[in-house]
């Protein structure tokens, strides 16, 4: 289990505030309303392609639990087994649940146990619906048992929108250019552009010079990937 530490300095932020919702309005909702103290409320499942948002409203709804004092469970194909609740929790968040080894999907299925005996929010995301998982049917049955929303990738202006909103924080001027070379060279994968885009403003700092595709081009031929 790991609790999501608060985000500062450059690194993303991943707010309800800044995520743009395109075709996904219903599913944030839904998930917006959720609240601590709610008992008996039925598990949410999001699933959808990489860069739909998934773990982007996760690391949302876990950093407004935990800026009103709730306690959140994360757990992903990266936490290491043993898998126990902390203290008092009130949020039970299951993140690629598709990505879980048989070990892992054991302990997601105590957790999903204890969480219903203890009348805890449950929030689990996956790249299919929970009916086409290759998961164990009682924790495959247990992630469909409630309200699930299909997540759709941002089209490529709101794509553009959130890498300009992106980098504008960060305070990076990135010019049409550079942008049209992202979007036409790289699969429109939010995630992935996002940890470019990171990569970037890295690299134009330590070079000391403005972002560029010619800077953009020498960054993936220093890692040698096609620039």
């Amino acid at each position: 289990m790991k609790q999501i530490p608060l985000a500062i300095g450059p690194e993303p932020i991943f707010t309800f505030e800044n995520f743009l919702p395109g075709a996904n309005s219903a599913a944030l909702a839904h998930v917006q309303a959720l609240k601590p103290g709610n008992v008996g409320e039925a598990p949410v499942f999001l699933w959808g392609p990489p860069g739909s948002g998934k773990t982007h409203v996760l690391r949302a709804l876990a950093q407004r639990w935990q800026d009103g004092g709730a306690q959140v469970g994360w757990y992903d194909a990266e936490t290491a087994l043993p898998w126990e609740l902390p203290s008092q929790p009130s949020l039970l968040i299951l993140d690629d649940c598709e990505r879980f080894d048989a070990g892992q999907q054991h302990a997601a299925f105590a957790l999903f146990v204890e969480a219903a005996t203890d009348g805890l929010a449950v929030v689990a995301t996956g790249s299919a619906p929970p009916t086409d998982l290759q998961l164990r049917e009682d924790l495959r049955t247990r992630l469909g048992w409630g309200p699930t929303f299909a997540l759709q990738p941002l089209s490529e202006l709101e794509t553009r929108a959130a890498l300009r909103r992106e980098a504008d924080r960060r305070g990076i001027l990135l010019g049409d250019e550079v942008m049209d070379y992202l979007l036409t060279r790289f699969a429109r994968d939010l995630k992935h552009l996002m940890r470019l885009l990171d990569r970037l403003d890295e690299f134009a700092l330590a070079a000391k010079r403005a972002v560029t595709v010619p800077l953009l081009r020498q960054m993936l031929a220093d890692e040698g990937l096609v620039g």
